[in-house]
């Protein structure tokens, strides 16, 4: 019996940063929840994004990832449009098809990673951001690691967001 418990650690992270209970407090659900469709759009300081364009940032990274586990080749770059959307595109894509995506290609990558063992993991795929061949443990535990990252962000923009007006 083949053992994928690192796959299986892989995709229960994944789940809780989305819906769990997680020992920092956050998740991407709670965070989404407190804010409205017009607040989604709303860029809280000149500097900040919007939380509409993290979402779509993290979907487009989410969706390379998955062309990479089933390619063996990413398509796109930090330099690539797609990479951070501004929000008068992401305006006419409308914030529930946003979340839409988003959520979706979650459940594509979970059901993705769970056709594989923990030796894909060692696996080769060539990475066109980075111009090289690294193991698919690289790209997946990068996907988590960005997630955080921009968990945390979306705290201080919807922290932003909520301050009173003066």
């Amino acid at each position: 019996m083949v053992m994928n418990v690192s796959i299986e650690s892989i995709i229960l992270q994944l789940k809780d940063i989305q819906d769990g209970k997680n020992w920092m407090g956050a998740n991407f659900s709670r965070k989404l929840g407190m804010i409205s469709q017009e607040e989604a759009f709303v860029r809280p300081m000149p500097n900040l994004h919007s939380v509409a364009e993290i979402i779509s940032h993290l979907t487009v990274w989410r969706k390379e990832t998955i062309v990479k586990i089933e390619t063996g080749k990413g398509t796109l770059t930090d330099d690539s449009e797609e990479n951070w959307l501004p929000n008068h595109k992401l305006k006419e894509i409308g914030w529930n098809k946003i979340r839409a995506e988003y959520r979706d290609s979650l459940s594509k990558m979970i059901e993705l990673l769970q056709t594989k063992n923990d030796s894909f993991l060692n696996e080769k795929y060539y990475d066109t951001d980075f111009k090289g061949y690294y193991p698919y443990q690289f790209v997946i535990h990068g996907m988590l690691h960005h997630d955080i990252y921009h968990l945390g962000q979306l705290g201080i923009i919807i922290k932003f967001l909520k301050e009173p007006k003066a």
